[in-house]
């Protein structure tokens, strides 16, 4: 899948690790599936790519305070036109809001939903479209 077909609305473009053992995480997944790890130089939140060769497949991110008994879990995420135009769907539809609209730097605009029946799914916007 291309990165242009993976930015259509109603796609989905992305998939996350949660996880509270980075260093095993990495480990793990590397020994599993072959993957080499970058890591982001990022402060506030221990963040790494996932690639196959030099394709992006993932990201493995350490949980943050505000997941606190969360357990360790894989996140998708489907690319939405506008991020908190759909959520205001989301809501008129019976679903819920998990995580509020909230930007990432150079990437885009996400937010978490559940669906009536509870199922998770983070919706993004990316702010470059190619």
């Amino acid at each position: 899948m291309s990165m242009q077909t993976m930015k259509e609305h109603g796609v989905f473009s992305w998939n996350e690790l949660f996880t509270t053992d980075m260093s095993e995480a990495k480990r793990f997944y590397k020994e599993a599936l072959g993957w080499n790890l970058q890591d982001l130089d990022n402060p506030a939140v221990p963040y790494s790519i996932a690639m196959k060769g030099e394709r992006e497949v993932a990201g493995i991110m350490g949980m943050t305070k505000d997941m606190n008994g969360m357990s360790p879990q894989w996140g998708s995420y489907v690319t939405v036109d506008d991020v908190d135009a759909r959520v205001a769907k989301v809501q008129s539809l019976g679903g819920k809001l998990c995580v509020p609209p909230k930007d990432i730097p150079n990437v885009g605009r996400f937010a978490v939903i559940a669906d009536p029946q509870g199922a998770m799914l983070g919706m993004i916007t990316y702010l470059n479209k190619e």
